[in-house]
């Protein structure tokens, strides 16, 4: 092409479409331009109003939005036993979740390892699953759309940190360490954990979420609740700060972690009578049962136990339910001994020769319906010494009621003046004081005196109970009964909190021991009550107690009845006063003696045999006597026979002892030597402690006695 040569003009009809296309681009230009003017000039608008005209309420609103002062939880205290031993913590637990929706995911390879993965999460967590349910679980987020899964899946509940380590070389996981890939999330939770379960369920208690504020746990029972306050400690507090990348918490205030609350509760003891109750009421086929145990000198309540019939489960099932120890029940019979406290501290009760006569026929007290008594009398007399012996319904009305026959609410009045009534405030939820009605100064105040005296018209805790009879064997010394014996924090506080008394004086010590002495006569005489819990081994002192079962607005339900024993052992130096009701038991167990004084005595027989009382333990002997020295003992037959080989010898002793142990019992290993008992006995679950050495002579608690795991054996050695 020349380039010299002019161009050819446009015709006239294509250069006016030129133009017109032109003029269109530019058209929309400028509207592109004018609609991005208008937005520059509405985001300046913007922001003068936001920086000038509202700048300063902007500015107050972040000031206050950093200002926030955010809770810090503290850290709920412990609740221990009295050796020191966790009955309620914290324990930090991690929650496994996975997040599909990270760009990274390997989807392709999740899919494949799948089935791999299930096997091993079923292998390790067979309590939470098998393999079936795992694979089914590991699927479930893939039958969603790719937009719909989860960020935050949940694979396991509370496993520990050794597990979280063992799932991060499971199939797949293990794949990369790199957790935008695998979307393993790691959770840490905190949670409050029992280490005994139910033991003492109801004393120590438990505790619920509020859902209020995030993390704040309070107590819902038990000492949980009553001394929320100190165990929950004091929060922190923390402020937003902003940092170069990021806006976090800051704290400006650490927080103060709870108490920890040293309860008098000892395990051993706690164990024995749990174990105690749950047989008889198994055995008698009763509704309910409670017990509780206290010391003497101190009233520190080492053991309490409510177990009740489950329903849901039928015939000889029970759990921890209701707590019964602190709530108001008729006591019957064993409220004599109360009356007959008042009655020794006014002098009613004495000179104890004194001859009441009781009368077979009954006895019509301010001619109301006849007073009777359901034991029988070798004659139709009886002392005043012998009323408790007897439980003589008709005894005491004689002995007390004409006393107050002109004003039947001084028998209350002398009772608040003893004590009997003020709130022992022990930290166990819903403890109420007993109740006695006051009465009227007529006829009908005097016949209900007359049922007071020995149990009726009255609603006594058995803690109370409890408590008294424990003042009566502490010679007269009231002490308040007591849950808890200290506080302490990990900075060093520690708050001891003293025996104290419930009132300054309850009763005489001679009048003390000359209760003692009656509440012995009903074991040990022979028309004693309870005489069928005689031992030669614990000297028991205690009473009885039969109360109908009334039913509110229904009244009394006929053959059914509550059965009470509270007694004291040893009896010469008591160290232990327990209480034991026990409700509708079959027909065949209707006797007090026979259930709740039976579960006291084997308390008492067990607490002697571990030592517990202050004596020798009973320590049981092996059953064949080892008369000559021996090389080598053993209860496995091929280890007999390759040692008797090895030395050149052509016996060995061969130790016979059962080869199976049933769970929570202890094992026989009387006659083996040391090594081969340690073994045997840490084996079951136990920890050893032994005196000598050779061969073991005698152990404690006895062969098949029941007993928790990490309790000690006792082991006495002997070279012969």
């Amino acid at each position: 092409m020349n380039p010299d040569k002019p161009r050819r003009k446009a015709s006239p009809k294509k250069a006016k479409d030129i133009q017109s296309r032109r003029n269109h681009i530019m058209g929309r230009f400028g509207f592109v331009i004018l609609l991005v003017l208008m937005i520059c000039v509405s985001i300046i608008v913007l922001m003068t109003n936001t920086i000038i005209v509202h700048g300063s309420d902007w500015k107050e609103k972040g000031n206050a939005k950093m200002d926030t002062i955010l809770p810090i939880p503290p850290t709920r205290g412990d609740i221990l036993a009295d050796d020191g031993s966790i009955l309620a913590t914290n324990l930090y637990y991690y929650n496994i979740r996975l997040d599909f929706t990270t760009k990274k995911f390997m989807i392709c390879e999740y899919d494949q390892s799948l089935d791999s993965l299930a096997d091993t999460l079923a292998a390790h967590f067979p309590n939470k699953g098998d393999a079936e349910y795992f694979r089914e679980r590991l699927r479930e987020p893939l039958k969603k759309h790719v937009d719909k899964r989860s960020n935050s899946y949940l694979l396991l509940r509370e496993v520990t940190s050794d597990d979280v380590e063992k799932i991060k070389d499971f199939p797949y996981f293990r794949r990369t360490k790199n957790h935008y890939r695998t979307g393993l999330v790691v959770e840490k939770v905190l949670r409050r954990k029992y280490p005994y379960g139910d033991m003492a369920k109801l004393s120590v208690g438990f505790i619920a979420s509020d859902s209020v504020i995030r993390n704040r746990y309070y107590g819902a029972a038990g000492l949980e609740k009553a001394l929320d306050s100190l165990l929950y400690g004091t929060p922190g507090e923390a402020k937003k700060v902003v940092f170069t990348n990021r806006v976090a918490n800051w704290p400006v205030k650490k927080p103060v972690p709870g108490y920890n609350v040293h309860t008098t509760i000892n395990v051993t003891i706690q164990d024995i009578l749990e174990n105690e109750l749950e047989k008889m009421l198994v055995t008698s086929e009763a509704e309910w049962g409670t017990a509780m145990i206290m010391e003497v000198e101190t009233g520190d309540i080492k053991a309490i136990s409510n177990l009740e019939l489950d329903s849901a489960k039928g015939k000889g099932n029970y759990h921890e339910a209701m707590n019964r120890i602190v709530l108001g029940y008729e006591p019957g019979s064993v409220m004599k001994a109360i009356s007959m406290a008042m009655a020794l501290e006014e002098g009613i009760a004495k000179p104890l020769g004194k001859t009441l006569y009781s009368d077979p026929g009954g006895f019509a007290y301010a001619g109301g319906k006849r007073i009777r008594d359901t034991h029988s009398t070798p004659t139709r007399q009886l002392t005043v010494d012998q009323l408790l012996e007897y439980s003589s319904n008709i005894g005491m009305t004689k002995l007390i009621a004409p006393t107050f026959a002109d004003n039947p609410a001084g028998f209350k009045a002398k009772l608040k003046e003893m004590g009997f009534f003020n709130r022992f405030n022990t930290g166990i939820a819903r403890e109420n004081p007993p109740r006695i009605p006051d009465l009227p100064a007529d006829r009908g105040g005097r016949i209900s005196l007359s049922r007071q005296i020995y149990g009726y018209n009255t609603e006594i805790p058995p803690l109370y109970t409890c408590a008294v009879y424990n003042a009566i064997a502490n010679r007269g010394k009231f002490v308040r009964p007591r849950l808890v014996r200290r506080l302490s924090r990990q900075d060093g506080t520690d708050s001891i909190i003293p025996v104290q008394l419930v009132v300054d004086h309850f009763m005489t010590e001679e009048n003390a021991d000359i209760l003692k002495d009656m509440l012995h006569r009903v074991i040990y005489n022979p028309g004693g009550t309870a005489k069928g819990l005689k031992s030669d081994i614990v000297d028991i002192a205690g009473k009885t107690g039969t109360c109908n079962i009334v039913v509110p607005g229904r009244g009394y339900r006929e053959g059914h009845y509550r059965l009470a024993f509270c007694g004291f052992f040893p009896y010469e130096s008591p160290k232990y006063t327990c209480m034991v009701l026990i409700s509708d038991p079959s027909p065949a167990y209707k006797g007090a003696g026979r259930t709740s004084g039976e579960v006291l005595k084997n308390v008492a027989l067990k607490m002697h045999a571990r030592g517990l009382l202050g004596d020798s333990p009973a320590i049981a002997k092996a059953d064949d006597a080892i008369t000559v020295p021996g090389y080598y003992a053993t209860d496995n037959t091929g280890r007999d026979v390759l040692v008797s080989q090895a030395v050149g010898v052509e016996k060995g002793r061969k130790i016979a002892s059962p080869k199976s142990v049933r769970p929570g019992t202890v094992p026989d290993v009387r006659g083996l030597g040391f090594r081969e008992a340690v073994v045997k006995l840490e084996k079951a679950g136990f920890n050893v402690k032994y005196t000598g050495s050779g061969f073991v002579a005698a152990q404690n608690p006895n062969p098949g006695a029941e007993a928790i795991l990490g309790a000690k054996v006792n082991l006495s050695l002997t070279q012969n």
